[in-house]
């Protein structure tokens, strides 16, 4: 699983511009599903009968990650940007970057004042993103636009997964949200071939970090009985005085009870409560009103679709350097296997 997701994370797809992590999916699910497409915001959705009847369950993960795009090429050669989703202006600082420019890839790296100047500076000033400049080694606009970058170009970390820890190993990489969840429905397909009742309806979303948009389009025409999302979520368990020590890596999958996005069914919660208890999968609780996911746009679609969360702990969110625990991201693969596995020809998810 670990080579899955190197080769996800190792995909550019920043908010609007997933056109890479789009094929990709659509390629490699090709022999692995019964139908696959790509709708045209640039979702995918793949769709597996399983061997007996039964409802229709939809898996989801969003294929996007955080990002920048060009805004402005300076007579030097340096580059301001806007953000795609929300980055924190105190992570961009000395990073590198990649641009998915026209001629191809382009290394870069978010500029910082040299250490010798501090004392002639605010040290305790955090520049806002409209403050700072990418530099891709360039020395003039016309230089810039013969590398292939143009206002428009969009921009992601530049970053690759690394395995870090030896007990317990962690994965660190870019995009991590939400390949890590990509990652999980892959596994569960894999595993799964058509053992289980019913439908199963994979869906990798475009767009969610600014605003769910590839999931609030996709679940409108989708047909399906209950949903269960992934993503990953802020882990609380680092020394900061404001983390408060309730989601921690290495203690198991999140199962959501709340965010700011929606507030989860409770029989869609008990069952996953329910099945992680059965099958010794190591979970935790989780209410945190700081994210939102596409189960809150999957859950309003047609009539409404009961939808449970299943949340990835993650360190350092929204930045190059996103870090997840290997155990938490084989038991949210279980859990969400253990689901599918449990549907029988007569389920219901009733209010």
């Amino acid at each position: 699983m670990i080579d899955l997701l190197r080769t996800l994370t190792s995909l550019h797809g920043p908010s609007g511009y997933e056109q890479e992590v789009s094929y990709f999916l659509r390629d490699y699910l090709k022999d692995k599903a019964d139908q696959v497409e790509i709708d045209p915001i640039g979702n995918v959705i793949a769709k597996k009968k399983g061997a007996k009847p039964g409802p229709a369950i939809l898996l989801t993960a969003h294929m996007d990650e955080v990002g920048f795009i060009i805004k402005k090429i300076e007579a030097n050669g340096l580059l301001r940007f806007e953000k795609l989703g929300g980055n924190d202006d105190r992570n961009l600082v000395a990073q590198p970057v990649r641009l998915l420019g026209e001629k191809g890839h382009i290394n870069g790296v978010i500029g910082t004042l040299s250490a010798h100047f501090a004392k002639f500076d605010d040290a305790q000033k955090v520049r806002k993103h409209s403050q700072l400049y990418i530099d891709v080694g360039a020395s003039s606009h016309e230089e810039v636009i013969d590398m292939g970058i143009e206002v428009g170009t969009p921009v992601t970390w530049g970053t690759d997964l690394q395995t870090l820890g030896t007990a317990a190993p962690k994965v660190r990489a870019k995009s991590l949200d939400d390949r890590a969840g990509c990652a999980v429905i892959l596994q569960v397909l894999e595993e799964l071939a058509d053992d289980f009742a019913g439908e199963l309806i994979c869906l990798f979303t475009v767009q969610e970090e600014v605003g769910l948009r590839g999931a609030k389009t996709a679940s409108e025409y989708i047909e399906a009985d209950a949903a269960i999302a992934i993503d990953t979520t802020a882990g609380s368990d680092t020394l900061e005085q404001t983390m408060d020590q309730t989601l921690r890596l290495g203690k198991g999958t999140g199962i959501k009870v709340m965010d700011a996005s929606l507030i989860v069914p409770k029989t869609m919660k008990q069952q996953l409560i329910k099945l992680a208890k059965h099958h010794h999968i190591p979970y935790q609780l989780e209410v945190f009103t700081g994210i939102g996911t596409d189960g809150g746009a999957v859950t309003y679609a047609n009539k409404g679709i009961p939808t449970g969360v299943l949340s990835i702990p993650s360190r350092y969110t929204h930045s190059a350097i996103e870090l997840v625990d290997v155990g938490d991201l084989l038991a949210t693969k279980d859990l969400v296997k253990a689901f599918v596995k449990s549907v029988t020809p007569d389920s219901r998810f009733p209010f």
